[in-house]
C-alpha cells in the first residue's frame, strides 16, 4: 500500500483501518470515573479511544495527582508501550462513560512497519502532542492562571485545531482544570464566573465556549492577575 498524501491525513478513518489490519484487538467499555490502566500497570498495549473522554494524570509518591491532559474520541494514548517503557508512567481514567480499543503491543509494532498510511497517520498525532505539551509548559512558564484557562477552554472546544469546532465541552470539575493550569479550584471558579459574565462562555455543568473568548485571548484582553 502507498503512503496517504498529507492533504488526505483529516480524511484517514484510524479506527477502520486499525479493525482491518489489527488482529488481537479488544473493544473495552469504561464506565466514568473507572480507569483504563493504572501507573505502574504493564505496558503491553496501546489503546485508541472511540467514544468519551479520557483523563491522563500522573501520581507522586505522596498522593498527589497531576492531570498531564484530556484524549478525545480519535486519538491515541498509552504509546510509551511502543518504546522500551515497561510499566505505564501515568493513569488513564474515563471522565465520561468510554469505548475504548486496546491494541497489543506487538501487534501495532507490526501494523505500523506493515502500513504506510498508519504510521503516517500515527506519527502525525504524536508530532501535534508534542506540540501541545511545548505550548502548555509556555503557558506555565509566562502567562497568568487566566490566561492559562481561557486558552485550556478554547484548546478542549476546538478552536484553531483545523477542524469544526466543539462549542460545547462535556462535564468536567473544576478540580480538573484546576490541575491541568496549575491553581486552585477557588481561582478556576473565579475566571468561570468572570467568563460567564463578559459573555466568553456559558456554563452550567456543560462549558459552551464562544468565539469572543479566542478573541480575548489573541488580543490580550483578559485582565492580567497578579498572582498564580
Amino acid at each position: 500500500m502507498g503512503a496517504v498524501p498529507s492533504s488526505n491525513l483529516a480524511r484517514f478513518d484510524p479506527k477502520a483501518f486499525l479493525d482491518k489490519v489489527c488482529s488481537g484487538q479488544k473493544v473495552l467499555k469504561v464506565p466514568k470515573g473507572r480507569s483504563v490502566f493504572s501507573q505502574g500497570d504493564p505496558a503491553d498495549a496501546l489503546f485508541f479511544l472511540q467514544q468519551g473522554k479520557i483523563k491522563l494524570a500522573v501520581v507522586n509518591d505522596v498522593g498527589k495527582e497531576a492531570v498531564i491532559g484530556i484524549v478525545d474520541a480519535g486519538q491515541f494514548f498509552g504509546e510509551g508501550c511502543l518504546t522500551r517503557q515497561a510499566v505505564h508512567t501515568g493513569a488513564a481514567f474515563a471522565l465520561q462513560d468510554c469505548v475504548v480499543t486496546a491494541i497489543p503491543k506487538k501487534t501495532m509494532i507490526a501494523a505500523l512497519r506493515l502500513h504506510p498510511e498508519l504510521a503516517e497517520m500515527f506519527i502525525a498525532l504524536l508530532l501535534a502532542r508534542i506540540d501541545r505539551f511545548e505550548a502548555d509548559l509556555i503557558d506555565q512558564l509566562l502567562h497568568s492562571s487566566e490566561k492559562r484557562l481561557a486558552r485550556l477552554l478554547l484548546t478542549m472546544a476546538n478552536y484553531g485545531g483545523g477542524e469544526t469546532p466543539l462549542p460545547v465541552i462535556p462535564r468536567i470539575s473544576q478540580e480538573t482544570l484546576a490541575e491541568m493550569i496549575g491553581t486552585t479550584r477557588s481561582r478556576v471558579s473565579h475566571f468561570m464566573n468572570k467568563f460567564r459574565k463578559a459573555g466568553l462562555i456559558e456554563y452550567d455543568g456543560e462549558i459552551v465556549v464562544y468565539p469572543a473568548l479566542l478573541q480575548a485571548a489573541l488580543n490580550d484582553n483578559l485582565p492580567a492577575e497578579q498572582r498564580n
